[in-house]
């Protein structure tokens, strides 16, 4: 036994001889990088294309069935201060998730805001397909409600002055002057009462100060209803015939 033990200090010393040895011979190695393109020049595994073949016509059959129809381009490059694609997003989720959101809470969403750049695609007339809804929306942002004071609404609507952005907007009617000053507001037909709390929809990546709107940020609560906004737009398609959207007055520049 005390033969075992000392050789153990001699076990060590040989070991750390390797270890130097293997880092020196690594550091007078050079260590080269390059760029291999993934493209149609490599060619896939015979077993493995086999093996996922099923799957992906499943999956391919699923994102194209039809849904619901389109009667008209829907495209964000409208003109003016709202646009068909956005107004039907933004009435999507108060249509969708404001149930939820009532038999959970008991309170109704008062509005709902979304952002221009969360369009990532139009809808083209004729047959929707579940692929639509994700290349319209392509990202995992969930609904939330956020509880907002009078006050931060203010904060919301001078955002929108600054802005000048075709953000989507459901449950609220916003007028601009030439200069996109705000002349008028209403909420549930209503002017914005300052003293009043506002219960606002909106994506998780807003809520959290995406595009700058910081005014979403330490909201009275904040409600997350676990519904993604692209399940939401998919559901919706799913119980209509026919799309009905078009601009309105619900955000104008006068």
């Amino acid at each position: 036994m005390k033969k075992v033990i000392k050789q153990i200090p001699l076990i060590f010393c040989f070991l750390s001889l390797i270890s130097c040895k293997f880092d020196s011979e690594v550091s007078q190695k050079t260590i080269e990088g390059k760029e291999i393109p993934i493209d149609s020049t490599i060619t896939g595994d015979p077993e493995i294309e086999e093996f996922i073949t099923p799957f992906k016509e499943h999956l391919n059959k699923t994102l194209d069935s039809t849904l619901a129809y389109n009667p008209s381009v829907l495209s964000k490059g409208e003109k003016g201060m709202n646009t068909g694609i956005g107004n039907l997003m933004a009435d999507i989720v108060m249509e969708q998730a404001n149930p939820v959101f009532k038999s959970r809470t008991g309170n109704s969403i008062d509005f709902v805001l979304l952002n221009y750049g969360g369009i990532r695609a139009e809808l083209n007339k004729g047959a929707i397909t579940t692929r639509d809804a994700y290349n319209m929306m392509p990202f995992e942002n969930q609904i939330v409600v956020t509880e907002l004071s009078g006050e931060k609404v203010m904060e919301l609507l001078t955002y929108l002055e600054k802005g000048k952005s075709a953000h989507p907007v459901s449950g609220i009617n916003i007028k601009m002057d030439k200069d996109f000053k705000v002349t008028s507001a209403n909420i549930n037909g209503k002017s914005i009462n300052p003293e009043q709390n506002y219960f606002v929809a909106t994506s998780d990546y807003l809520q959290q100060g995406g595009d700058s709107m910081y005014f979403f940020s330490d909201p009275v609560n904040l409600y997350d209803i676990d519904y993604k906004l692209r399940n939401a737009i998919i559901d919706y398609f799913h119980k209509i015939d026919t799309i009905k959207a078009k601009q309105d007055d619900r955000f104008i520049k006068e």
